[in-house]
């Protein structure tokens, strides 16, 4: 599994001879973020799970801040934020809102935005920042709720995987052991 990782993810060498990364070398060369363990794996993918629902462009941003932070995989941190792609960040941020308003105890249903009318553009202008503004805070607080139950969910299941993996990898050198003493 280690090994395997390891080979999608980049080294000390390419990251230090990087020119855009060069002045932050100190800090990203860090050993805890490139070393790959259960523990930093399973930090790494609660950062990348959390940081992916981030707006916009900041998600690895924020993934990479994570990592530094807790001092996880930054790679791998990085790399599990593409669960978010075009095709699933509409459906995500729709169960984020519906999330929200569970939590709020709002029992309207969702708020339609208003219909675009350029004879009105000023009007349908208002409308829609009326309507932004009521779905803001439902979704922001889903965001959250969503951002941080599959953070800790990738947390206990990268855990959990890790360690089916280590029991079947001793279960193999058991049987082996076995079979040629």
């Amino acid at each position: 599994m280690r090994r395997q990782l390891k080979k999608y993810l980049p080294d000390h060498e390419s990251i230090r001879q990087n020119p855009w990364l060069r002045p932050f070398a100190s800090t990203l060369l860090h050993p805890r973020l490139w070393h790959l363990n259960r523990h930093s794996a399973a930090g790494a993918v609660a950062a990348g799970l959390f940081c992916g629902l981030i707006p916009g462009p900041l998600q690895m941003l924020g993934a990479a801040f994570c990592a530094l932070v807790f001092r996880v995989n930054l790679p791998l941190a990085m790399l599990v934020t593409l669960y978010t792609n075009p095709l699933t960040i509409v459906p995500l941020y729709l169960l984020a809102y519906q999330i929200g308003r569970l939590s709020l105890g709002e029992s309207n249903g969702f708020i339609a935005p208003p219909a675009f009318s350029a004879s009105d553009f000023v009007g349908w202008t208002s409308a829609m920042q009326g309507w932004m503004l009521s779905v803001a805070q439902p979704l922001g607080i889903g965001l959250v709720v969503l951002a941080s139950g599959l953070a800790v969910l990738g947390y206990f299941a990268t855990r959990a995987a890790w360690r089916l993996y280590l029991l079947a990898a001793w279960r193999r050198r058991q049987a082996l052991r076995s079979g040629s003493g």
